[in-house]
């Protein structure tokens, strides 16, 4: 087999990990659970305001206009149950959306830019830190990154962090659809090889589309999975 046959062999297996790695069962019950009542609980600008813990919380992090909110309307089958902008840094609080006492998931402000004094910045920034350090009931971080351009230094900072903080994190890929399948695999398997020797990090890259809903269904199974790990019946 020549080379071109050996690097569609490589995208099709790059491209298929998060697929193979769920169950029917589980995408299934993913499904179901993600179509159930989602409402918008609380906005939290700072520790003092955050809600009440309840079941388990899973929070989205990534760099301003990396399609978090786009990813929480995606997810939860809503399309406007969290608001997106174009303008980046628009969201400056924490926002928790719920589904039932069991599952929350928090949209959180963008990190890299923000349309705002820097001592605001600098106020949202404790809060984020804060808040990852010492929610109890935080069972995973998706930090969601921009296919189209992979890892950053910021980035980089952030995976830090939470390796530091022993908070469970997995990378999102999002957009995945604006690559051609040759650059797709290559961004997935780069972006795998930088998680290797991250302690705190799923081992699993997920590669999304919120347009076209690529990915949608192994991240629901992911948290159905996640609940089970917490003993919360789905």
């Amino acid at each position: 087999m020549g080379d071109s046959g050996h690097q569609n062999d490589n995208a099709a297996a790059q491209q298929g990990a998060a697929a193979t790695a769920f169950s029917p069962g589980e995408i299934e019950a993913g499904r179901r659970l993600f179509a159930g009542e989602w409402t918008f609980l609380s906005a939290a600008p700072t520790i003092a305001t955050l809600p009440p813990m309840r079941g388990i919380e899973i929070a989205l992090a990534g760099r301003s206009n990396v399609g978090k909110s786009s990813l929480v309307n995606a997810l939860t089958g809503r399309k406007a149950l969290a608001r997106t902008s174009v303008t980046p840094g628009r969201t400056q609080e924490l926002i928790f959306f719920g589904l039932g006492p069991d599952l929350t998931l928090v949209d959180m402000p963008g990190y890299g830019f923000a349309k705002a004094p820097k001592d605001k910045v600098d106020a949202w920034t404790a809060t984020v830190h804060a808040y990852l350090r010492g929610r109890a009931n935080l069972a995973r971080v998706f930090v969601l990154i921009d296919s189209r351009h992979g890892l950053k230094p910021i980035d980089l900072e952030v995976l830090d962090g939470l390796d530091k903080a022993a908070v469970s994190y997995a990378v999102v890929l999002t957009k995945a659809d604006q690559l051609k399948a040759p650059e797709r695999a290559e961004r997935i398997a780069a972006t795998q090889a930088a998680l290797t020797r991250r302690p705190a990090a799923f081992p699993l890259v997920f590669p999304t589309s919120s347009r076209e809903g690529d990915g949608i269904a192994e991240l629901r199974a992911a948290v159905v999975r996640l609940m089970g790990e917490r003993g919360i019946a789905v």
